[in-house]
């Protein structure tokens, strides 16, 4: 079980999210902005991805989590929750360190969106070309 059984903040961030994240050994209850997470974030994927640190470590029953996140969408917001709760359970349990890196949940995710150029539509995209 942890190690710590205090109340126990971190930060996790991706794309334009930010995600501040207080975590305490409970029942499993994850609330976001004041809502539960099932409320928060409707798609499956997405309550996937913020709970596969808890699945790998075992302690989904075992660990509440109270997050609020600004910024960017929902998928940016789930992966910075995602962080942000990883980063809680390695203060909370520091054997659960090496498990976590191996999944590559305490890895800050550093894509970010690709800034528009002059004389073309976008990051990439050129304006059609015409040859006469």
């Amino acid at each position: 079980m942890m190690k710590n059984s205090k109340r126990v903040y971190a930060t996790g961030r991706r794309k334009r999210s930010i995600a501040r994240v207080w975590a305490e050994p409970g029942t499993g209850k994850v609330t976001v902005n004041g809502a539960d997470l099932l409320t928060y974030f409707k798609r499956d994927v997405l309550k996937m991805v913020i709970e596969q640190p808890v699945d790998q470590c075992g302690l989904k029953d075992k660990l509440d989590v109270f997050a609020t996140v600004v910024g960017g969408g929902l998928s940016g917001q789930a992966g910075a929750l995602r962080l942000g709760i990883s980063r809680c359970m390695v203060q909370m349990d520091e054997e659960l360190r090496k498990t976590l890196r191996a999944g590559g949940f305490l890895t800050r995710d550093a894509r970010i969106v690709e800034r528009k150029k002059y004389g073309q539509p976008g990051a990439r995209k050129r304006f059609q070309f015409s040859k006469r």
